[in-house]
């Protein structure tokens, strides 16, 4: 599965998804832009998108929400290790209230990784942050490596977007 990103005008993005409406894409605002996620088997319908290929994930993403992209940069040499400790997370946020859906993206043409979730509404993300789960799955040392020695696998500092699915549902 991958996944394509492109920005624009939200009334540009909206056109283009309504053109593809048998495609799955999902239209969200951020503070200072719209963002046009296309998710498919196949190629994207984006001239110059940005490109990733699903490396986990749950759920369905529905449009309609909250969605938050934790961009991380990771070292070439950082990647299958930042990979398998998503591939053996725990688990806990489908079990979160609020919870949508969850991508962990590879970049085909960048360094940073996006963790993409889906929320219904920026409460039960903030919820997720306090939760005992959110601190167990960001705990700096899992149990198994503790004892181990642990190399810098980042290449950049990571840095979190956020978007709202239907603005015009504000008006």
């Amino acid at each position: 599965m991958n996944i394509y990103m492109t920005t624009g005008t939200y009334e540009f993005m909206k056109k283009m998804r309504e053109k593809h409406a048998d495609e799955t894409m999902v239209l969200m605002q951020g503070e200072n832009t719209t963002l046009l996620l296309h998710e498919t088997e196949g190629k994207s319908i984006f001239q110059t998108p940005r490109r990733f290929e699903v490396v986990d994930g749950t759920g369905e993403f529905r449009e309609k929400g909250f969605f938050v992209m934790n961009n991380i940069p990771v070292a070439d040499e950082g990647r299958p290790v930042f990979e398998h400790r998503f591939k053996n997370r725990a688990g806990a946020i489908e079990n979160e209230p609020g919870y949508v859906a969850f991508r962990v993206l590879r970049p085909l043409d960048s360094d940073t990784y996006v963790v993409l979730t889906e929320w219904e509404s920026p409460a039960f993300y903030e919820k997720w942050k306090e939760s005992q789960a959110f601190a167990k799955a960001h705990s700096e040392k899992p149990q198994e490596e503790a004892e181990k020695p642990r190399a810098n696998i980042f290449s950049g500092s990571s840095y979190v977007t956020m978007y709202k699915a239907k603005p015009e549902e504000d008006a």
